[in-house]
Formats: C-alpha cells, structure tokens, sequence
C-alpha cells in the first residue's frame, strides 16, 4: 500500500460489487468502512457508489488490520501514515504496542496448546493401557472419560 495514492481521482472507477468480490468482504463491509472514514467513494448521479482501482489494496490492508486485532478507530489514525508513508514516532509507538499485545495473546495460546498437548498424550497412555486390561467392564461415559469402576 505504501507509495499508492488512493485518491489519486484518475483512472477507472469500480463498483461496489466489484470491490467487495475482489477484495473478498461483504458489500456491507464496505459501507460500514465508509461509515467509519476508512474508505471514501465518489458517487454517481444516481447515487451508486465508485472507488478507484486502489480500493481493493486499501480494503484488503484494513481486514489485514483488523485480523491482528485492532479496532476502527485504531485502524483510522493508521491509514493516513501508510497512505503518505510517513510513520509518526506515536503511531510507531502505537503500532508496537498493539504488535506486543499480539505477541501475549500467541504465548498464552501456545501454552493453552502445550497443555492440551499433555492431557492428550495422558488420555493416550491411560487408553492405551486400558485396552491391554480390556474385558474388566469398563466402559466410557457420556463425557468421553472412561468410567474409574
């Protein structure tokens, strides 16, 4: 996106439908973007919205922003520094704040995840001992968990 004018006003406009289909969003998306100030659309006579070419690069760097976890009006103050490549030393801070903070939420998962892993490998050892004891009536329960008879 960097370097791109998105609002350069020449070259061909695209429709509505035409933007969501290649930028994969819903045309709702795109009208609540527009409501939130994060794209902008000229509009027709009778009313029908236009975006630049650029549009699709625009949508697809907001869902990228989004998918990291920040919020409209965080993604907001950031479109102006990536539209002129300029990175203010706030939203410089900004931006590592919010990448730390995506950093937490991957270690807690990852040792959510570890942790699973060795309830796995328990539930593994203790099935694969009870099918060496197989025929002492137990059976599993609704849970999953073998009944302790």
């Amino acid at each position: 996106m960097r370097g791109k004018c998105w609002s350069s006003g020449r070259g061909e406009r695209v429709r509505i439908g035409e933007v969501a289909a290649l930028a994969g969003v819903s045309v709702r998306a795109l009208r609540y973007y527009e409501e939130q100030g994060l794209l902008i659309a000229e509009r027709s006579a009778s009313g029908q919205r236009h975006y630049p070419p650029e549009a699709v690069d625009r949508v697809e760097f907001i869902q990228n922003l989004y998918a990291a976890g920040l919020g409209s009006k965080a993604v907001l103050r950031i479109l102006p520094c990536m539209d002129h490549g300029v990175l203010t030393d706030e939203m410089h801070e900004r931006l590592l704040a919010e990448r730390a903070r995506v950093q937490a939420q991957l270690e807690e998962l990852t040792a959510t995840r570890d942790k699973l892993d060795d309830v796995i490998r328990l539930g593994q050892a203790n099935r694969t001992g009870q099918r060496h004891r197989a025929g002492e009536g137990q059976r599993a329960s609704g849970s999953g968990c073998a009944s302790a008879s």
